[in-house]
């Protein structure tokens, strides 16, 4: 859907590469600029490393791009950046504020020159901050850790570093409406998203609960805070969850649980089965207990009510329907595909420096 879009990459780490990634994936053509010698950090962000020494966390998040190394504090690495960007639709970089300008390439500047770029800046903490931006900080101080957790236990981050995925794909919804927006007007734009304000964003009901109810938020383990039941059980094997989101759900699952008092009217509503969290959950836990996570799987599928064994990554991975391969990674979540493997330091340099942007031939 973007073939001929031609994405300059000078951000690294997670959400930058991650939203350039992504527009790779929709077909565009995308030039990394990395650092001569090292490149983006994440090629040292391991192990695991793979058989030609590329670290799994690099692979990830880089398919679909050209590499080209280019030392931005020399006159002859600005001049190749520039060029390339005369001729290219998108910039996505997420230097600290004042760097590019250092280098002769403020986003101010190169906008004025080249009026139909659209050009994204990704920062930790806003426009004007200097702090860097990462993930781990942004979870703690955007509210994520003090909801994330058992309830009585630590403040806790997630899994993966889910602010950068959050914020890499805000950037890219930004950059694909700027682009709409100059099919329309010719104009391109600097838009600007964060770390800070998409995790923020991203608070969602917890945020919409303390602003309604006044109180804050707390962590509630694997349960949540405005339905019952919906929360992880232990079956006879391996842990479930199930996830009661309508009063029709809790029908269906009080007919395959056959336990009497569960039938009870004022547990019909979800406000009934909130205010009787304990009684509900510990009526289902027993139940839920005496069977395999297979069983219920089967019978609670059939009868529509959403419930999902946990599995473990390699689990996942193992899937066909992941699409997942060591050297590219999962299949893209957008409608898209895989066309070029995450490519090594500078792998595409001499092509790109001798063709620029025709380095790329059209499928």
């Amino acid at each position: 859907m973007l073939s001929g879009i031609r994405i300059l990459d000078l951000s690294r780490v997670l959400a930058g590469p991650l939203c350039t990634m992504i527009l790779g994936d929709l077909g565009a053509d995308v030039i990394k600029i990395e650092r001569p010698g090292t490149g983006d950090s994440t090629r040292g962000w391991g192990p695991p490393f793979d058989d030609r020494g590329e670290s799994a966390y690099f692979l990830s998040i880089n398919r679909n791009k050209a590499s080209v190394a280019a030392d931005l504090s020399t006159s002859e690495g600005q001049r190749l950046v520039a060029g390339l960007m005369d001729e290219a639709d998108v910039v996505v970089e997420n230097f600290l504020p004042g760097a590019l300008a250092r280098c002769g390439l403020a986003p101010e500047v190169m906008c004025g020159r080249y009026p139909r770029l659209v050009w994204c800046t990704i920062s930790g903490f806003g426009a004007e901050s200097t702090r860097p931006g990462y993930d781990f900080v942004v979870q703690a101080e955007q509210g994520w850790m003090s909801i994330t957790g058992e309830r009585d236990g630590s403040p806790m981050k997630a899994g993966v570093a889910l602010a950068d995925v959050v914020t890499g794909k805000d950037a890219a919804i930004a950059v694909l409406a700027a682009l709409v927006a100059r099919g329309r007007t010719g104009a391109g734009a600097h838009v600007r998203v964060s770390l800070a304000q998409s995790a923020a964003a991203a608070l969602i009901n917890a945020g919409q609960n303390v602003l309604v109810g006044g109180g804050d938020a707390g962590r509630w383990g694997n349960a949540h805070p405005n339905l019952v039941p919906y929360q992880l059980f232990a079956a006879a094997d391996r842990d479930v969850v199930v996830a009661v989101g309508t009063d029709d759900q809790w029908a269906a699952l009080v007919r395959v649980l056959g336990v009497p008092p569960l039938s009870e009217a004022a547990y019909a509503t979800n406000a009934g089965r909130v205010a009787a969290r304990g009684t509900i959950i510990l009526l289902v836990a027993r139940a839920i207990r005496e069977r395999p996570a297979a069983d219920w799987r089967t019978v609670l599928d059939a009868a529509g009510v959403p419930n999902g064994v946990v599995r473990t990554v390699r689990e996942v991975l193992a899937d066909p329907a992941t699409g997942a391969s060591a050297l590219t990674g999962i299949a893209p979540s957008v409608p898209g595909r895989v066309r070029r493997p995450p490519p090594g330091l500078d792998e595409d340099g001499e092509g790109i420096r001798a063709r620029g942007w025709g380095y790329f031939t059209r499928d």
